[in-house]
């Protein structure tokens, strides 16, 4: 039977050299891989109280529009700087070189509200800190964070965890 890991590609040299990309494209192809990765992803907080699912640009978006449809709960979007209309809050990280914005509309949450975090891969965990940060800003609760890959050579699960977030992963590729 196969797992979710077994609908991964792996791309040699992309987008540089010496980097093993971890291509989750072939699993949204995939109609059975696809369910089966948001059936996984959704397990953990069946019967939670779950407000809404905030989902990581871009891949988050896909897997978190799913996971919200199943829950029957609200998606939030949390997008590069400058792609959001309206009024927003800003979070910036740190990259491997420079710095990054997220971005989350001002009004996506209200005080309170349970939020499930969503996105395809965990590496280092700036991406998903910020995404934290800005739910938190907002006065959302973080009831976990849920990713397809994790890069456990990258620490990003830790980093996370350091902060108190539970985290749900459903495969793991070691290296970079």
């Amino acid at each position: 039977m196969k797992t979710v890991k077994d609908y991964i590609r792996t791309i040699v040299d992309f987008p540089h050299e010496g980097i093993l990309f971890r291509d989750v494209t072939t699993l949204f192809a995939d109609p059975r891989g696809f369910r089966m990765c948001v059936d996984q992803l959704l397990a953990p907080y069946a019967g939670l109280r779950i407000d809404k699912v905030a989902g990581l640009e871009a891949r988050g978006f896909i897997l978190g529009g799913a996971v919200a449809h199943q829950l029957s709960t609200g998606f939030v979007p949390i997008r590069k700087k400058g792609k959001l209309p309206g009024a927003t809050i800003s979070q910036a990280y740190q990259l491997e070189y420079g710095e990054a914005v997220v971005e989350v509309h001002d009004d996506a949450l209200q005080p309170g509200e349970k939020v499930l975090l969503v996105d395809d891969l965990l590496a280092t965990g700036g991406t998903a800190e910020a995404g934290i940060r800005l739910i938190e800003r907002l006065g959302g609760q973080i009831a976990g964070c849920a990713f397809v890959v994790d890069l456990p050579d990258l620490g990003g699960r830790k980093r996370l965890e350091k902060m108190g977030m539970d985290v749900h992963t459903l495969c793991a590729f070691e290296g970079l």
